[in-house]
């Protein structure tokens, strides 16, 4: 399963509610998700953690628009807008989580 995450770890409880209840997966950090993705960060502990049950990804552009392309914890690949694409296409279902 795909889970997406576009809300901030410091703002919502998304990606703790993916964390917490999901078996396992792909989860894809876009928008304001992408501030799980940061070296140095509060979650990155957390998300280091998971990386043995989900392969995270985080959207390019978001992390560009906030300035942080260059700060992205080891192990969470960066992808594009044709990556998103495909990786909804490999996975049979997709989770939006708010």
């Amino acid at each position: 399963m795909l889970h997406i995450v576009n809300k901030s770890p410091y703002d919502r409880p998304a990606l703790n509610s993916v964390l917490a209840t999901a078996e396992g997966g792909t989860i894809l950090l876009i928008e304001d998700g992408v501030f799980a993705a940061v070296k140095g960060g509060a979650e990155e502990a957390k998300v280091k953690a998971a990386m043995a049950k989900f392969k995270f990804y985080a959207l390019q552009s978001d992390l560009e628009a906030r300035g942080m392309a260059d700060r992205v914890i080891d192990g969470v690949t960066v992808t594009d807008y044709a990556g998103f694409v495909d990786l909804v296409a490999e996975h049979k279902t997709c989770q939006s989580w708010l």
